[in-house]
């Protein structure tokens, strides 16, 4: 199987989890759980996190993330147990979010305006927060997070540029 493959296969669910919270915004009734994870507070004169950063969004996409490793099980071929990968990916769903969040922090930190893009940051963070969380407990060479971080960052900008042309994204990056 190809390396970009198996890549896909293994962080998905962390690439899931990056998604949801947008989509979890359109959804009725759960777009109305509105508490920012910053709870408000801040820093500097500075929101921690912002508005956007939401414990909506972080439970809607670790738990998908989770649900998106046992339905990707039975191709994996991991040698792990279903809930042993359910667990593992709601943990790098879990971890890709914390490492947006991160950006987040740091964007505001440096005085970028919610919504706009930090280009390559936005693009990597969940990446690089979703491998730094897994690697404890995966066995995960350098030359694979490379192809993840390829992979994932050519994915990313494929699937924000889809989301602008249909409305879900106010920009194309």
């Amino acid at each position: 199987m190809h390396s970009w493959i198996v890549a896909l296969l293994f962080f998905l669910p962390a690439g899931v989890a990056n998604a949801t919270p947008v989509l979890a915004n359109r959804i009725p009734l759960v777009n109305k759980w509105t508490t920012p994870m910053d709870f408000g507070l801040t820093w500097r004169h500075k929101r921690l996190l912002g508005s956007n950063k939401t414990w909506r969004g972080v439970f809607t996409g670790t738990i998908l993330a989770g649900i998106t490793g046992w339905l990707l099980f039975p191709l994996t071929g991991s040698g792990q147990s279903r809930p042993t990968v359910f667990g593992l990916s709601l943990l790098m769903g879990f971890g890709a979010l914390l490492g947006d969040a991160l950006e987040s922090f740091i964007k505001r930190q440096r005085g970028v305006p919610a919504g706009h893009s930090w280009f390559p940051f936005d693009q990597i963070d969940y990446i690089i927060g979703g491998l730094i969380i897994i690697s404890p407990f995966a066995n995960i060479s350098v030359a694979m997070m490379a192809v993840i971080l390829v992979t994932f960052f050519v994915l990313h900008l494929l699937v924000a540029y889809v989301a602008y042309l249909t409305g879900l994204k106010d920009r194309p990056i």
